[in-house]
Formats: structure tokens, sequence, C-alpha cells
């Protein structure tokens, strides 16, 4: 068991409780109560101005709704962890400022999801795309990674979360063999981007302990990936001494190790399969004495209940 303490925010209690691993819902539920609406640049582009603005602003607030049902679906079922989607309100960032003026007139209703998601002690987080590369050759992409990065950041603003890993934007290492630059670019980030910045071990680019070393260099916790983890190493167990070890090792990232933040998958086809099974049943034993976990698995919300009447029950911690 561990004692979480929820951040101070602005007109909320102070809220601390004696609590299992908090396991998170990430995005969406496979059962469609939980389901975002999106827009291809393509088709948004083929619009005139004026029908640009009516369009986004009709599917900003479809989204906004869907965000509320997203808190309400997780109040009912009792997770207190959400990653919201990469593209909650899309094309947002475009250079024609349309979207990021609905947003600003919609500043009030964001805000009001951010009160709610405190109230309900609901630890809101996210995950921006893949392709957000701060290690890329390309200056181009590298400047447009972090623009991303600031609008992801001035979203968790106008909702009113904190500018701390509480709120984390969580981003992996991007292009290998490149840990210098990716620890200078950080270094230069403006505060609402560092301030909630974690890197993420991967399979390919960034084993745990490279990542681990650009967090210790660069000032930013490190979510630690156990599947990740096993498919770059190639072990056979998910309680290999590795796994230990590198989770301790990250939590000594975290300012606050009661924010400690992991994710986990299994293999769809085998133990060490990429890509991602439909539930979990397989799990670290040393995540027992994890704060919270993100769970990616494709049946969601399944997966979370699987976990709650099996794993979570051997060790009493339900």
């Amino acid at each position: 068991m561990t004692t979480i303490e929820f951040p101070n925010l602005p007109n909320a209690q102070q809220c601390q409780k004696s609590a299992p691993p908090y396991l998170g819902l990430v995005c969406i539920t496979s059962d469609k109560q939980v389901r975002f609406r999106t827009m291809t640049r393509t088709r948004y582009l083929k619009l005139s101005l004026s029908d640009r603005k009516v369009v986004l602003s009709e599917l900003y607030r479809y989204n906004l709704q869907r965000l509320h049902d997203a808190l309400s679906f997780c109040q009912q079922n009792k997770i207190q962890l959400y990653r919201m989607p990469s593209a909650l309100f899309p094309l947002s960032d475009l250079e024609d400022e349309i979207g990021a003026n609905i947003l600003e007139v919609m500043s009030a209703d964001l805000a009001t999801i951010g009160e709610r998601a405190n109230a309900l002690t609901i630890r809101m987080v996210l995950h921006p795309d893949q392709y957000v590369v701060l290690s890329s050759d390309s200056p181009e992409v590298v400047q447009a990674s972090i623009n991303n990065l600031a609008w992801h950041g001035r979203i968790l603003d106008l909702l009113g979360l904190p500018r701390s890993p509480w709120s984390l934007m969580n981003i992996h290492g991007g292009k290998s063999q490149r840990a210098e630059k990716l620890i200078k670019v950080i270094s230069e980030l403006p505060e609402n981007i560092k301030s909630r910045l974690t890197l993420e071990n991967d399979e390919y680019a960034y084993s745990a302990d490279e990542i681990l070393a650009v967090c210790q260099q660069a000032g930013v916790p490190m979510v630690f990936d156990a599947h990740h983890h096993i498919c770059h190493e190639n072990l056979d167990s998910y309680d290999h001494p590795s796994v230990a070890s590198m989770l301790y090792a990250a939590r000594e990232t975290w300012t606050n190790p009661d924010w400690q933040l992991v994710h986990i998958s299994n293999g769809e086809q085998a133990f060490n399969d990429r890509k991602h099974s439909d539930l979990i049943t397989d799990m670290p034993n040393v995540y027992y004495q994890v704060p919270w976990i993100e769970v990616e698995a494709k049946q969601k919300e399944q997966a979370i209940a699987l976990l709650r009447s099996s794993w979570l029950i051997k060790n009493n911690c339900t």
C-alpha cells in the first residue's frame, strides 16, 4: 500500500488516501461510452475560413462533452487516472489560429473540467503523438515538436492543471544515439513544457538504462514501461531482476515519488510481442509497489476490471 498526496490546487481540498496502485484508463473505452471525434488536415484545408470556424467549434464542444463523459466514467468505475487523447482538439495548433482562438473563447469551459477532475481526485495526463522527436537531426522537426508540446501545455494550462509531473506530458526519446542532443533541447524548453515533461523507455531507440541517464541529466522524471524493457532486452519474465532495479532507479527521478507513473502492456501473440494484447494477464510483482499504472491494453476498462479482480486481490490491494 502507498499513501498518495494529491496536489493542492486552487479552490481544491487536500486529499490523502491509503490505496493500492491506481490503474489508469488510456483515452477511450472499448465499449464506445467514451469516444472522441477528429478531423484530418486535408479535409480541414478544403473548407472556407468561415466554415473552418463553424466546424471546429462544433467538434471542440463535442469533445469537451466527451471529456466530461470520461470523467464521469472514471468516477463511476473508481478510476483515478485518465490519459487524455493527444488529438483532443485537432488542428488547434495550425497557423491560421482558428482552433486556438476557439479554445481561448472556451477557456471557462475547459477550466470547469480541470476543476471537476480535481474535485474528483482524478489525475489527468497526456502522451503527445509519435511525431514529437526532440532528438531529431532536423531543426525543423525539433521546432515542430517543441511547438506541439507547447500547444499541449497550453491546453493543460486552460484546463487549470498544475505545471508539474502530476499533469505530465510523456514522450519517447526519439532518434537513437542522440542523448546529448535530447538533453540540450530539454534544457532549453520553456517552463510550461519542461515542468510537465517525462520520458519513457521504448523497444527500439532508447533502453531503460539509456533513457534513465537522459532523465537524470535533464532533470525530468522517467516513466518506466516494463513491457518495452523486456522487449528491448529480450527477457522472458517481468520478474527479471532488471525490471525491479529499473523501476527503483526511475523512482529516484521523481521529486515526489508518490507521483511515480509507469506503463504496462502484454504481448499480443507472445510474451515479447510488441503489439498490445486485449487484456493484461501478466504483471511484474514489483508493480505492487507503484502508485500509478497506465493500463495499455486494447480492451481498456475490461483490462482494468480483470486486474482488479485477479492481480490486485492476490496482494489484498482492493
